[in-house]
């Protein structure tokens, strides 16, 4: 799958519910992955929805989607913006269900977005993680067991682990 064209379209449906946003959005070219479309779809979904609305309160919004890559092959998959950011003291808070770093009145959410894009990639035998800094912006980072460079098929995603 692509997960850039995912992201794209992702990036297009929330320019589509806030035409008047200005957010200059990045999107890197050729992210392949053998992963449940779906799954990764929810996750993207997930990580460009809290960086639209913490991007929300900056006067130059910026996003980025991108894969680095380490010596050997192995992609790791990023969403970056500079928005509000986090204080990495509670970094270990961000993936639980129900779990806030950002009072509801100042970014809506239900506290569920991260704890549904830790299930998806860990559906994918892969591991997520951020870094933040309050009031720099946050960069959320994740691995797929079988990404690009792998040429395994990937295990039935309703299997039990």
């Amino acid at each position: 799958m692509d997960l850039g064209e995912i992201a794209r379209q992702v990036v297009a449906e929330l320019q589509h519910h806030e035409p008047q946003r200005a957010v200059e959005v990045s999107i890197q070219d050729g992210m392949q992955a053998l992963a449940d479309p779906r799954l990764l779809r929810a996750a993207l979904e997930n990580l460009l929805a809290n960086a639209w609305k913490f991007t929300g309160k900056v006067a130059h919004a910026r996003i980025e989607v991108g894969v680095l890559r380490d010596g050997s092959g192995v992609a790791t998959y990023f969403v970056r913006d500079n928005g509000a950011g986090f204080d990495m003291a509670y970094a270990d808070k961000l993936f639980g269900a129900f779990q806030r770093l950002h009072a509801v009145n100042d970014f809506p959410g239900t506290g569920i977005g991260l704890a549904t894009v830790q299930r998806s990639v860990n559906r994918h035998g892969g591991r997520v993680w951020a870094d933040g800094q309050v009031g720099k912006g946050a960069a959320f980072y994740f691995t797929l067991e079988y990404g690009e460079d792998r040429r395994k098929e990937p295990r039935a995603m309703g299997a039990n682990r």
